[in-house]
This record gives C-alpha cells, sequence and structure tokens, in this order.
C-alpha cells in the first residue's frame, strides 16, 4: 500500500487510452510515513493544549481573543480534515483490501479520539447568547468567521448536553462508520456474471446502457439476483441507520428525519417541500412522456426497465477515448470562460484524477475536496461512453467550485448541498451545448438530445423519487423495523409512479434500492441533485439571455464559497428559489427538449 494509487488488475479496454491514476503524495507520502505519523502525534498534543487554554473561558472573552482562538481552531480541524482526507481516498483505492480497510478503520478512531478535545469548542460557542457574540462581532479577528459562526448556531435549539455529544463523537465509529464501511465493503466485494465475465457492481451497472440488448437484459437479471441474495445485508444496515437517525433525531427535536439535512443546506423547508411538489406534479409531462416515447423507438408501448438508458437504436454508441474526453470537455469549459477552463485543466496536467476500472474501487464518480491547503481529487470509474463524459464533465466542475472556493478557507470554503451541485450540473450543460452545437447531423442531434433528457431525467425525476423514497422508509420505520420485502414495495411503489406507465419492472428490480450509497453516507442528500440541475436550467437561461459579464458573475458565486446563502448567491442572477415560478422554469428547459423530440420524426 503506498500514496499512489496504481491501476491493478484493471481489464481496461486498449480503446480508452491510456487512464489516469491519482498520487496522493501531496496529501501524504504513504499510509505508513513519518509526516503522517508526525501530524496525527501534533495533533494529539494540539488538541489538549487547545482544550486546556479555552475550555470553559470562551463567555468572557473579548472578540479579538475569541477570532484568534477560532483561528487556531480552524487550523487543527484542517490538519484532521487532511488525514482523514487521505485515509477515505486510499480506502476509495482498494475498498476490498483488508489492509486498507484496517488503515481506514485505524485513522478514523485515531482522528475521532484526537477530535474529542475539540468538541467543547462548538458547543461553548454555541452557549453564547446573541448580543454577546453580536459585540463580539465587532473585532476583526473574529468578523471574518462571521458566516461560519451564523451556520453554526443554526443547531443552538438541537444541541445536547456536553456529556452527550461527547458519548455520540466518541461512538460514532462503532456506530453510524461502521455500518457505512459494511455497506461499502459488501457492495465492494460482490461480483456479476455478465458475458462469462466476472464484473463489479460498477461494470455490471455500467451494462444496462450497452448496445447489445440481450446483454441488458443478462446484467440486469443479474444485478437483480446478486443484490437479492445479499437484501438482507442491505435491509438490516437501512434498518438500523434509520433507527439510528430516529433516535438522535428524537433527542434534537427535529420535527422529520430530513429537517436535520434541510438546516445543514441553510434552505427552508417549503423551499424543498416546493421543489419536490413541483417535479412531482411534472411527472407526466416529464419522465411519463418520454419513456413512452422512447418505447414508440424501440417498437413497443412499454419499455423494460433495463432498456431505460439503453442507446437509442440509432446512436452508434462510440466509444471516446480518455484524451478526447478531456479535451471535449476543457474546450466546453474554455468557450465559456478561460478562467474555468485554466483551473480545470490543472486536475490533469497534475495527478488528481483516478479514472480506471478495478475490482475493490468505490463505484460510481465522486469530487473529494480535501483541504483548501492542498487540493481536490477526482474519483472516475470510466468506460468511454458519452455518459461518462458527461461525469466527467460533472465531478470537474466539482473540482473546479472547490479549487475556487478553497480561497475562502477550511472554515468558510464548505458549499451547502443545495449549492454544491451548480458547478457539476452547469459544466455537464456547457460540455452538451457544446457537442449539439458542433454536431450538424439530425439523426446525432436526435440522439444527443435525447441523452441529455434522460440525464435530466436522472437528475430530477428520479433523485426526487429516491427523496421521496426515503421519506417513506424512515417515516414508516418509526413504527417499526421494515422488512426486505416491504422496502422493495415502496420502491417498486415509487419507481412506478416517478418512471410511468411504459416502464415494465420485474420482482428482480426489487432489490435495486440496495446499491444506491447516497442512503447509507448522506440520508436525504438526493434532492440536492434537483435543485442544482433546475437551478442551472434557469441560470444557464439567464446566461442565454445576457453573456456580458455573466461568467464573471458565475466565478464570484462559486469562490463565495459558504460564505452566502442561496438568496443572496442568486440575487446578481435576477433568481430566486423561493419562487415557485423558479422551480417551474428550470422544469421547462427539459419539458422543451422533449416537446423538441416528439416534434422530429422517426
Amino acid at each position: 500500500m503506498t500514496g499512489s494509487a496504481k491501476a491493478v488488475g484493471n481489464q481496461q479496454d486498449p480503446a480508452l487510452g491510456q487512464l489516469p491514476s491519482w498520487n496522493l503524495d501531496d496529501l501524504y507520502p504513504g499510509p505508513e510515513s513519518a509526516a503522517l505519523a508526525g501530524d496525527l502525534d501534533r495533533m494529539d498534543g494540539a488538541c489538549k493544549d487547545f482544550a486546556k487554554r479555552y475550555a470553559g473561558r470562551l463567555s468572557g472573552m473579548n472578540g479579538a481573543t475569541l477570532g484568534r482562538a477560532v483561528a487556531e481552531y480552524e487550523v487543527i480541524d484542517e490538519t484532521l480534515s487532511r488525514i482523514m482526507s487521505y485515509a477515505n481516498l486510499v480506502y476509495a483505492t482498494d475498498m476490498s483490501d483488508p489492509k486498507t480497510a484496517k488503515f481506514f478503520q485505524g485513522i478514523q478512531e485515531r482522528v475521532n479520539a484526537i477530535s474529542t478535545h475539540l468538541l467543547f469548542f462548538t458547543l461553548e460557542l454555541n452557549r453564547l447568547d446573541d448580543a454577546q457574540v453580536e459585540e463580539a462581532l465587532k473585532a476583526p479577528e473574529l468578523a471574518r468567521y462571521r458566516p461560519w459562526l451564523r451556520d453554526l448556531r443554526v443547531f443552538r435549539r438541537h444541541q445536547l448536553s456536553d456529556e452527550l455529544e461527547r458519548l455520540l463523537h466518541e461512538k460514532y465509529v462503532t456506530g453510524r462508520a461502521a455500518w457505512n464501511r459494511l455497506f461499502d465493503e459488501t457492495i465492494a466485494g460482490l461480483r456479476f456474471q455478465v458475458s462469462g465475465r466476472d464484473m463489479t457492481a460498477t461494470e455490471a451497472l455500467n451494462c444496462l446502457s450497452d448496445r447489445d440488448g440481450a446483454k441488458r437484459r443478462e446484467a440486469a437479471v443479474e444485478i437483480g439476483k446478486v443484490l437479492g441474495a445479499n437484501i438482507r445485508t442491505f435491509a438490516l444496515i437501512t434498518n438500523t441507520l434509520a433507527k439510528d437517525k430516529e433516535i438522535e433525531d428524537k433527542w434534537r427535536e427535529y420535527p422529520q428525519p430530513w429537517s436535520s439535512r434541510n438546516l445543514g443546506n441553510h434552505v427552508e423547508d417549503e423551499v424543498v417541500d416546493a421543489l419536490a411538489t413541483a417535479v412531482k406534479s411534472a411527472y407526466p409531462s416529464l419522465s411519463h412522456r418520454y419513456y413512452r416515447l422512447k418505447a414508440k423507438w424501440f417498437g413497443g408501448d412499454r419499455l423494460d426497465y433495463w432498456d431505460r438508458n439503453a442507446p437509442l437504436p440509432d446512436d452508434e454508441d462510440r466509444v471516446i477515448p480518455w484524451d478526447r474526453a478531456r479535451d471535449i470537455v476543457l474546450d466546453a469549459y474554455g468557450r465559456f470562460s478561460g478562467d474555468l477552463a485554466a483551473v480545470g485543466r490543472r486536475f490533469f496536467d497534475n495527478a488528481w484524477i483516478d479514472a480506471g476500472v478495478r475490482p475493490g474501487k468505490a463505484p460510481g464518480a465522486f469530487a473529494h475536496p480535501t483541504v483548501p491547503s492542498v487540493h481536490p481529487y477526482l474519483l472516475l470509474n470510466y468506460q468511454g461512453k458519452t455518459r461518462d463524459v458527461m461525469t466527467l464533465a460533472h465531478e470537474l466542475g466539482h473540482g473546479v467550485h472547490q479549487v475556487l472556493a478553497g480561497r475562502q478557507g477550511h472554515l468558510l470554503a464548505d458549499t451547502p448541498l443545495t449549492l454544491a451541485e451548480t458547478a457539476s450540473v452547469f459544466g455537464e450543460m456547457l460540455t452538451f451545448r457544446s457537442l449539439l452545437d458542433a454536431e450538424s447531423d439530425p439523426v446525432r442531434r436526435r440522439t444527443m438530445l435525447a441523452s441529455k433528457v434522460e440525464d435530466m431525467l436522472n437528475t430530477v425525476v428520479r433523485q426526487i423519487a429516491f427523496f421521496d423514497f426515503e421519506r417513506r422508509i424512515h417515516t414508516e420505520r418509526r413504527q417499526g423495523e421494515l422488512t426486505p420485502e416491504r422496502i422493495g414495495e415502496i420502491w417498486l411503489d415509487v419507481q412506478t409512479e416517478s418512471l410511468g406507465p411504459a416502464l415494465r419492472f420485474d420482482e428482480g428490480y426489487r432489490s435495486y434500492w440496495s446499491y444506491i450509497p447516497h442512503f447509507i453516507h448522506s440520508p436525504f442528500y438526493v434532492y440536492a441533485y434537483a435543485f442544482g440541475d433546475c437551478l442551472v436550467n434557469s441560470l444557464y437561461a439567464v446566461y442565454q439571455d445576457a453573456h456580458e459579464g455573466f461568467a464573471e458573475r458565475y466565478l464570484a458565486m462559486l469562490s463565495a464559497g459558504g460564505t452566502l446563502r442561496h438568496k443572496d448567491l442568486l440575487k446578481p442572477f435576477g433568481l430566486d428559489a423561493s419562487d415557485p415560478a423558479f422551480w417551474q422554469r428550470g422544469l421547462g428547459v427539459v419539458r422543451g427538449f422533449i416537446d423538441e423530440l416528439e416534434a422530429q420524426k422517426g
């Protein structure tokens, strides 16, 4: 195990070209490096010293002293975050390796124990009364941290006693974190027999967009079979985490299972409700209508679920080599803003991306921000499809956003989830529009437009359906444990409602809920995707109407990090997410694409 991830055992298609592997040395030279061990020991002493000097004393401090204390806290917390970022990325490289898993667990336990000494700080800050905080904020040393204090103090009324908070903090590694790890390692260890090959979950799921209908069906059946054979484990994980959340929510007096997520996202309940209501009411004019149209293209009235993301019959389904994908995305970014593309190019010029598919590697894709003093890393499972290019554009958008927001410093860089998807979805839209504008063949344009509609439905309709699924699971779990069969029933209900009567499901599809990591790692995260897509649709419409100065305002928005709320960030663009018309405007873009597809012949 080294600091640099190597593409070992990768059954890579030669047509993809040389896929990059990341080098984690910018964080630490290796799991057993002196630098990592030294930072752990140094932070252990720093946290104990910090507690000795500040615990129980915050209420008597003036603003300047308090500001210096927050600055000290920021330095310590950034170093601990750097350590955990490294452990997470090493673990994502190969979740099936026992040595890697042991390293990850050991670091998590050590950092958890060290950070226990810091816990008092945010708890005491939240016990200060508003008048005292406002007076202290007059000092410039503390004033720069106003947004961080604002976001911290929204949780004041849900804060428990110091003893209970410490207990929850210390038990995290044997509670939620342990169940998360069990899920990750179970998924990483699953193998699917498709076309005579042993496949990972990522590879098997990718077959659902294969050109060969028989292969799609074979993969779909095998996925249902393998997930079904492990469904009791996945149901146990889901039930346990939902119950754990219910217990903690009860102690913290959150009214609904999703209330803490909304509070953490700094978005009002009514805004999220308006989004969900708008999308659900649009199911018939969006997903129902599109999949009916796609079924017709496939020669029938209904579509098997394994054909939902299938290439259209006249789609060439060309393999796109990695170098070509890089150029496509950077060119699209550059047409919008040279500055945006310059930041994006750094990910390719340096070893900041891990793109290959290999056994044990984390499935899916993500952008990990690490810490502002280093840089983000991107994980992909690139297999050369147009959707993989869009995933690259998406994750690079996250990475660029994280680089720009990092200028705010560790405590102010983090962006609420509702806006965290803005740069990623906007990057996808830039890439799609660039490809579409360059395509003159009407058949090819239709397939590209259909592919984009499907991506948007996956981002908006499917994610709101996921949100609905989570709400039903967590609400019903409060009445008792849910059997795997019951979870499957809820899943099918939600999928049937959202995707419409043109989709045909079988019994194997009942287990498909179980591979989705957001349900486990980040409950109620998923609506952020729909929020981001609708927001970007509205934002892009503003861009089309008035290019002048837009790129500068857009980069300023990304650079703000967590310093501003969504109302303030969107104000320069004349947008307001609390206005119901805002969501209709975003959904109208998807509806317009479907109108265009329906109007075309063939």
